[in-house]
Order: C-alpha cells, then structure tokens, then sequence
C-alpha cells in the first residue's frame, strides 16, 4: 500500500468518524425534542391544574382537599424541576457532541489537505523525473546526431 493509499484510507477512517458523531449528535438532539415536549406537557397539565383549582376554589373548598391540592401542586412542581434538569442535562450533552463533531471536522479537513499536499509532491517529483528523462533523451539524441555529422563530416574531407 502506498502512502497516498494509506492517508486516503486514514482519511476515511475520519470520516466515518465524524459520521457517527453526526448520528449521535442527531441523536442527542431528537432527545432533547422529546425531553422538551415532555416539558411543555407538564407544563400544560400545573396551568390546566392551576385552572381548575382556582374555578374550584372560588365556590369554596375544605381544608383535606386544599392539603391534596397543595401535595398534588408539589409533584408537578418536583416534576418540572426533575424535567429541568434533564434538559439541562440533554442540552450539555449535546454542546459536548457539537465540539466532538467540530473537532472531527477539523481533522478530516486537516487529513484531506494533509493528503493533498503530499499527492502533489508525488505528481511534482514524477514530473521531475519525467523532465529529466526527456532531458536525457533529448541529449542523447543531441550527441548522437553530433557524433553522426562529425563522423560524415570526417568521411567527406
């Protein structure tokens, strides 16, 4: 395997994975989606709540239901708190997997140049050589037809 075959394969390598963390960057961010969603419903449900207590309350209510009321307000308030959390949780993961993905396309982006600098000098030194055979020839030729013309030259005088 040549040097270029290798860094192309290496090359490759990076890019499958930055792929994947593409996919779990993705992935990550549908969580969040649905972590949010989660949210918003829960949200929804303490106002609808909140509603109907206050609708509730306002033709008067007993001290047992008001006490079930505040322990029941209390569990959708520890639930949102505990969603909070989880999307702050969901949120760092993801700002850790935009920086994965940034610093696996700098390293493609690096690789690839990397790749292109090299094939470059293989193609200038093959050229190079190219020229100095060509050189070589043309000379040969040169000296052959000299030797040709002075050895007819020497035969006519």
């Amino acid at each position: 395997m040549t040097t270029i075959q290798t860094l192309n394969k290496v090359v490759e390598i990076a890019e499958k994975r930055r792929d994947e963390a593409l996919g779990a960057l993705g992935q990550m961010q549908r969580e969040l989606r649905v972590a949010q969603d989660q949210m918003d419903q829960l949200q929804a449900y303490a106002q609808e709540a909140e509603q109907r207590w206050a609708t509730r309350s306002s033709v008067g209510v007993d001290v047992a239901l008001l006490m079930h009321h505040r322990q029941f307000m209390a569990k959708i308030d520890h639930a949102l708190e505990f969603q909070r959390g989880v999307l702050s949780e969901r949120a760092a993961f993801i700002e850790r997997a935009q920086d994965q993905v940034h610093v696996c396309e700098r390293d493609v982006a690096g690789l690839r140049k990397f790749t292109e600098r090299k094939q470059l000098a293989v193609q200038h030194r093959v050229q190079r050589q190219d020229q100095k055979n060509t050189d070589e020839m043309a000379l040969a030729i040169h000296l052959r037809q000299s030797l040709a013309r002075a050895q007819q030259e020497g035969i006519r005088t």
